[in-house]
């Protein structure tokens, strides 16, 4: 199967790392790899942000930039849920409306794709640690993702997943959330970070690394012995 990466901005410049593990595990299964080095951003800061004009035309960028590829897979299910449920509104009854409504159906978020498409739970993975997993509010709430990420933790040599107390609230992130609500965001990943803690576990383990960054800065600040991994860093460990 021939996919085409999409990787966000903060992948690309903060965490490259990540979406070479993600190159590595879909070649490890497969698949044809390729990458359009003229792609950007899928708009979503611009609109959150209240500026639909200027997301529009990131967005009108992106969808030129995946014309006629099979499938579109990216590490972050917050830009995944972006391009899923506000591209219809932003292009409804336009030239692009087609188009918008066949993407949909044709981008994926890594694990998702992993196990909905390719049909595979067990990489070969091995970490030997304790962990606990984080749902995303993109990942849970806009590509409905729950079992996909925990199905491909659990066959991973090593590793013992735990749960968390309240593991579907929000972690504080939310873009610039963080920064326009400073002190709720802090609160909210304090609690996040505290109830991971008491699980005892060395990792926390997520689909979007928007939501372990916030996480580490946290954790960095306070000294906490708790470390963040993306899934497809999980996934490329241990062959």
């Amino acid at each position: 199967m021939d996919v085409h990466l999409f990787i966000p901005c903060f992948v690309d410049q903060i965490y490259p790392s990540t979406a070479f593990n993600m190159v590595r595990v879909l070649e490890k299964c497969g698949c044809r790899v390729q990458y359009n080095t003229n792609q950007t951003c899928c708009g979503q800061p611009a609109y959150n942000a209240g500026y639909r004009d200027d997301a529009k035309q990131v967005c009108t960028k992106f969808i030129g930039d995946f014309a006629g590829s099979d499938c579109i897979v990216a590490p972050s299910a917050s830009c995944v849920g972006f391009v899923r449920n506000y591209y219809p509104s932003l292009f409804d009854n336009s030239s692009h409306h087609n188009e918008v409504k066949e993407l949909q159906k044709r981008i994926f978020e890594f694990s998702e794709f992993l196990v909905k498409v390719l049909k595979v739970e067990d990489l070969g993975a091995a970490l030997l640690a304790k962990a606990t997993y984080h749902d995303s509010c993109s990942g849970l709430r806009e590509c409905k993702i729950k079992t996909e990420p925990r199905q491909l933790l659990s066959k991973v040599k090593g590793l013992e997943l735990v749960e968390m107390n309240d593991v579907e609230t929000c972690c504080g992130f939310g873009g610039s959330f963080a920064v326009k609500f400073e002190p709720i965001s802090i609160a909210m990943a304090d609690q996040k970070i505290n109830n991971a803690l008491e699980t005892g576990a060395e990792y926390i383990i997520s689909t979007d690394l928007s939501c372990l960054m916030h996480l580490d800065g946290y954790i960095r600040y306070k000294g906490h012995p708790l470390k963040t991994m993306h899934l497809a860093d999980v996934l490329a460990s241990g062959w």
